[in-house]
């Protein structure tokens, strides 16, 4: 990509399996300049493969050959070690803590052929490009309920929200945790899986309730073909 700018970070090991995901993070600090200063820190302990900041500058700061250290303890369709089979992309944004704000368009413009290209040179699907809510959701909100998702999805980046044919299987809580789990989502606490998944499929309503469009907008992304706007 042009215009990118190579800002190393030490803070990356070897990869133990081929890259299948793209996991997009917000930084949650104040600015781009802190969150850069973190991701490159030794002492941190922390990275990311690239990061890209509000005006839509990107960052380049491990090789995507390298595992870089930005999921943490999480899970994905049977993925343990996330940043090992994974690309890991920081979109600078304060965040939930610090006065979560949507995402400039000069930032999305930048991060969609970003995406674009890693899923074509790696061959990502698309149900395996997700948020660090996604893969860890006792713990993380990013990048949270104001991140475009649907315009992703029309361009084929990420699946979208169905809204074609929706139908309530009826499911007991336990059978929609248990579908959740089929989906890819680890459900060992069942409400924080339950909010990370309307956080990103439902995010006009994220109260942890297992309700008929919440099991409706699960069961048709569980068909083959899921039905949405794109």
């Amino acid at each position: 990509m042009t215009g990118m700018i190579d800002t190393p970070s030490p803070n990356f090991d070897e990869r133990s399996s081929p890259v299948s995901m793209i996991v997009l993070h917000y930084t949650g600090m104040p600015d781009a300049a802190s969150a850069l200063q973190r991701l490159c820190d030794p002492d941190a302990k922390v990275s990311a493969h690239y990061l890209v900041a509000e005006d839509g500058q990107v960052h380049r700061l491990v090789d995507e050959s390298r595992r870089a250290w930005h999921a943490g303890r999480s899970h994905w369709r049977g993925i343990t070690d996330v940043n090992s089979a994974s690309i890991g992309i920081e979109i600078v944004n304060p965040g939930h803590e610090h006065g979560y704000r949507p995402f400039p368009e000069q930032q999305i413009e930048a991060l969609i052929p970003l995406v674009h290209d890693i899923k074509e040179r790696h061959g990502i699907t698309r149900g395996n490009i997700v948020g660090h809510s996604d893969v860890a959701p006792a713990r993380k909100q990013d990048p949270g309920e104001l991140f475009p998702w649907a315009r992703l999805a029309r361009l084929r980046l990420a699946l979208p929200r169905p809204t074609k044919n929706l139908m309530d299987p009826g499911w007991t809580d336990a059978g929609f945790l248990l579908a959740l789990e089929r989906f890819g989502y680890e459900v060992t606490d069942p409400l924080a899986a339950t909010v990370a998944f309307q956080r990103r499929f439902r995010p006009e309503l994220i109260d942890g309730t297992i309700d008929a469009e919440c099991r409706a907008i699960l069961l048709a992304l569980l068909l083959p073909r899921p039905q949405g706007d794109d």
